[in-house]
């Protein structure tokens, strides 16, 4: 059997229409940085945005038509992971500062996320991983504004009587045995 490559996904390209706009939300609310920006024959403007300094673009904001009308982010949304839920928390401050509207704080089990719409309606998610793993899909809110120890121990008993509910480094090596790694 051929080995097939391990792939990481490198970048994402969203449609803007207005990337002055979506510039100023993506670097001052999200902390994006322009690592380049210009203009592609044909008159397309569009900007390259970057946390990591390992890579030169994590997105690609291109300027062009008006887009369609989005509903919830559920299906169709950029998901960034973050360090802790102290950085959630600093993130959804931001959030509400530059007037987003709605934020969904969700629990999957096995994250901790906010859901939220960029100013063009793009779906993004922002999330830090729990100690723990439990069948997908799985989704509850919780209460972001609780004490890190009070968020994990509520986490943990709504989903200890759940499918597959474990340790999460316990399901990775599960899960790594699987891939014959």
């Amino acid at each position: 059997m051929t080995k097939v490559p391990q792939l990481r996904l490198a970048h994402a390209t969203l449609q803007v229409t207005r990337l002055d706009v979506a510039l100023d939300f993506y670097r001052d609310v999200l902390g994006f940085h322009v690592t380049n920006q210009g203009e592609v024959p044909g008159g397309t403007n569009l900007a390259f945005i970057s946390q990591d300094p390992d890579n030169h673009h994590q997105i690609v904001l291109v300027e062009g038509a008006e887009s369609s009308e989005r509903g919830f982010v559920l299906a169709d949304h950029l998901a960034f992971r973050t360090d802790s839920l102290d950085s959630l928390r600093i993130l959804h401050t931001k959030l509400i500062s530059a007037g987003i509207d709605p934020i969904l704080p969700i629990c999957h089990g096995n994250a901790w996320s906010l859901y939220f719409s960029d100013p063009e309606g793009n779906g993004l998610e922002c999330f830090v991983d729990t100690p723990f793993h439990v069948a997908q899909p799985f989704a509850k809110g919780f209460n972001l504004d609780q004490a890190d120890e009070a968020i994990e121990a509520q986490t943990k008993a709504m989903i200890e009587g759940e499918p597959e509910f474990q340790n999460m480094a316990d399901w990775r090596a599960s899960f790594e045995a699987r891939m014959g790694k």
